[in-house]
């Protein structure tokens, strides 16, 4: 009888722990470019599914375009330019830019609504962009955006309106609201970090799109009222944005009401994003 002699297996060595120093190597202390362009897509993304799961969040951009264009044309039509068809060249482009401030003022009673049901307190625990879960709600409400501005159209054709820019211009005024909405929605961005309820951003939101909608040259022309009223109308972001969309539907050109609206677009970004993404990082 033999004995076959086996050497024991090897031990293997227990994992080593990862120190401070090890997890600070492995990580980089802020996101690159690319990395916050992706986290805010998936935002984007998750915003848009809820859109499919609660479909009224799009009866304001659905309903309002035919209820507001319907009823400011026969009521004002006949006392502002002597027909409804004469009004309606004036009007279109002003419901348009009204459509999309009043689209963009649900941005912050959502990110205030998520905010109280804690959802924000499982992202700040993810190596996320700040920024991230504030554009990206909004990249998602560019869809919102794009019915109520096709709509608010189609509801002015019906109607007897025609766009002497062709459908070229009328692409390029449905571009400027899109942008111009996506811009003005910092603001109520802003409002939905600052105010303690959903209730509370709703009603300071109404505060503030009443005048940018109502003090603009959305229904009537600037030369109809008075002074004081006017100097406010003329420096009002609302009024370059409809005088924009006014040259690219009625007109098809490109002037430099475009370009200004743009600007001012640019500026109210560059004033509320920051103001922002620093208010909600003091709420984490």
């Amino acid at each position: 009888m033999t004995m076959q002699l086996t050497q024991p297996a090897p031990v293997a060595a227990p994992p080593r722990r990862l120190t401070a120093d090890d997890i600070a190597g492995r990580t980089t202390s802020h996101n690159s470019l690319r990395q916050t362009i992706s986290q805010t897509m998936s935002m984007a993304w998750r915003a848009t599914k809820k859109m499919r799961r609660n479909p009224e969040q799009f009866f304001d951009v659905t309903i309002q375009p035919l209820l507001f264009t319907a009823m400011f044309a026969y009521l004002l039509g006949g006392g502002l330019s002597g027909s409804v068809e004469a009004y309606l060249p004036l009007v279109i482009p002003g419901i348009l830019a009204q459509t999309a401030l009043t689209a963009c003022m649900a941005t912050g009673v959502q990110l205030r609504e998520d905010m109280e049901k804690g959802v924000f307190d499982r992202f700040k625990s993810l190596p996320m962009a700040r920024i991230a879960p504030l554009a990206g709600p909004m990249i998602a409400d560019l869809l919102r955006y794009a019915i109520a501005s096709t709509l608010t159209f189609f509801t002015g054709i019906m109607m007897g309106y025609r766009p002497g820019g062709g459908a070229a211009g009328v692409v390029m005024a449905i571009v400027l609201t899109m942008i111009a909405g996506w811009s003005l929605a910092w603001v109520f961005t802003w409002v939905g970090t600052l105010a303690r309820s959903a209730q509370s951003v709703q009603g300071i939101s109404m505060m503030i799109m009443f005048p940018l909608t109502f003090m603009s040259n959305a229904l009537v022309p600037v030369e109809t009222l008075p002074g004081w009223l006017a100097a406010f109308v003329k420096v009002n972001p609302v009024s370059y944005i409809v005088t924009a969309t006014r040259d690219l539907a009625n007109d098809g050109q490109i002037t430099g009401h475009v370009g200004w609206a743009l600007v001012a677009c640019a500026a109210v970004i560059a004033i509320f994003a920051p103001l922002s993404v620093n208010s909600y990082k003091r709420h984490l």
